[in-house]
């Protein structure tokens, strides 16, 4: 008997550990464990009493909420990212890099001080889908860990944009979008990769130098504007022939600060109340771009007004938000109401001049790795002779000859006699950086908040007229209260005034 029921124990050993070898490698190769594992989540979930905090992407006035950005920034560093059920893949800022995003609707799990909190993903119904985080931690945890695990989040987040040190560039949307009328956010970011710093960019270096001492003043200036009961926003006005970089140098400056850039594109906008909108969604350390404004001034191709242009610059409206810096370009400030020009309103111009010999010879530089050449000589002696053409002009006849300095020289020499025939006497020359003066006039003195403090250069020639200074030779033009790193061009445009 005792045999009969060992054999029967074997038999059944013999039968029942294939199948369970068969049932574990079912789980193995398989979701069903992954599955087992969420059920028995599920049910301890439905034990808990749970709260939920929502973050959402953008406040009342559709401004966008900074803790928003700084939770997206915080989930991507969630390993368990990767084990929800969907999740998006974007490239970063360098080729080789992958993000993963949250999809929408969808949740992740984080662990902080023991407790087990949640993130969802929650998308509005509402046409432009206005998206928010909800946290969800259970509520006998949440006086223990909110604040702790909130500011863990805003270490962590801050920790991973500095590596990154990341600009976006804000583009304005067409359409709706004002606060109370139920449209979504007129800002599109996307990353922002323009190669330009302020190292890159030609320009005069004494020039270059003041630039950055001006923007590195303002960036610890925070409590002296508010002594003095002024909004924390600088101001410059980049004005210049095409091609002589203005952009360029815009783009260098946001990098240089580190700041996001909101480009306004005022044939976008309908009319003064949507261009208050657009600036009340921007966001504080950010520098607005305003291109070419002398240009939509004259053509006026939208209801936005003078005014409401002169509101957005420095009016009640622009008063909304702090650390920022405003940037506008022309092709000619002249041609424009000095009432945009005027001190206060501007804080720094900035002239761009076409290219002089000193610019030619950075140029040549950077683009062909060139200190000095045969041909310098006979370049520089066209220079003087009047002849100019653009930064840009210049830059991509030496991209397009790189693989030849000799022919590339040949090239812009070709280019330059072509242009000098009615061009010397009609450029201005010299990069001028200067405090804020408006337009032609008498002597116009910079408001005390003005780092530089220059008078106008047509005041200059007056002086020069009365007191016979032209008679000294072309080497002395503008030589009194103007930085210029045309002064030894001559004379040659005085005629000009």
């Amino acid at each position: 008997m005792m045999g009969l029921d060992n054999e029967l124990a074997l038999f059944l050993a013999a039968a029942v550990l294939p199948a369970a070898l068969l049932v574990l490698r079912l789980l193995y190769r398989t979701s069903l464990l992954h599955k087992l594992a969420a059920l028995l989540q599920s049910v301890e979930d439905r034990c808990y009493v749970y709260q939920y905090y929502k973050i959402p992407q953008h406040n009342e006035h559709l401004q966008e909420n900074q803790l928003y950005r700084k939770v997206s920034t915080y989930l991507t560093s969630l390993p368990s990212l990767e084990d929800s059920h969907h999740t998006n893949l974007f490239s970063g800022a360098r080729s080789n890099d992958i993000v993963l995003r949250l999809d929408s609707d969808q949740a992740v799990a984080d662990r902080f001080l023991s407790a087990r909190v949640s993130w969802a993903n929650e998308k509005g119904g509402e046409p432009e889908g206005r998206r928010a985080f909800v946290l969800k931690i259970r509520k006998k945890d949440k006086r223990r860990v909110l604040q702790p695990y909130l500011q863990h989040v805003f270490q962590v987040s801050d920790e991973i944009e500095q590596k990154k040190n990341e600009v976006r560039l804000f583009m304005n949307l067409d359409g709706g979008g004002r606060p109370g009328e139920g449209g979504g956010p007129r800002w599109r970011p996307v990353p922002f990769t323009h190669p330009a710093t302020i190292d890159t960019v030609v320009m005069d270096p004494e020039l270059k130098s003041k630039v950055k001492s001006d923007l590195e003043s303002f960036l610890k200036s925070k409590q002296y504007y508010h002594r003095l009961g002024r909004v924390w926003k600088r101001s410059y006005l980049l004005h210049g022939a095409s091609g002589t970089g203005k952009s360029s140098f815009a783009a260098a400056l946001a990098k240089f600060l580190g700041y996001d850039i909101y480009d306004v594109d005022l044939s976008r906008v309908a009319d003064d109340s949507d261009l208050k909108a657009l600036l009340l969604q921007t966001t504080a350390r950010s520098v607005i771009v305003v291109e070419d404004l002398d240009r939509f001034l004259e053509k006026k191709p939208t209801d936005v007004s003078l005014s409401g242009v002169l509101s957005f610059m420095d009016g009640i409206i622009s008063c909304c938000g702090e650390e920022r810096v405003m940037v506008f370009t022309m092709n000619g400030k002249d041609r424009v109401d000095q009432a945009v020009t005027r001190p206060g309103r501007i804080d720094v111009h900035v002239h761009f001049p076409l290219c002089d010999f000193s610019a030619f010879k950075g140029l040549a530089s950077n683009y062909l790795g060139l200190k000095e050449h045969k041909l310098f000589p006979q370049v520089e002696e066209i220079f003087q002779a009047g002849a100019r053409l653009s930064p840009a002009h210049i830059g991509e006849i030496m991209i397009a000859n790189r693989s030849s300095p000799t022919r590339a020289l040949k090239t812009v020499i070709g280019a330059l006699q072509s242009s000098s025939e009615g061009r010397g006497a009609a450029t201005k020359d010299g990069a001028t950086l200067t405090g804020s003066r408006s337009g032609r006039g008498g002597n116009e003195t910079a408001e005390p908040a003005s780092v530089f403090c220059r008078e106008s250069v047509h005041t200059v020639r007056e002086f020069g007229k009365l007191y016979g200074l032209l008679k000294l030779g072309s080497r002395r033009r503008d030589n009194s209260m103007d930085l210029s790193s045309g002064e030894k061009e001559g004379s040659k445009h005085d005629g000009q005034s």
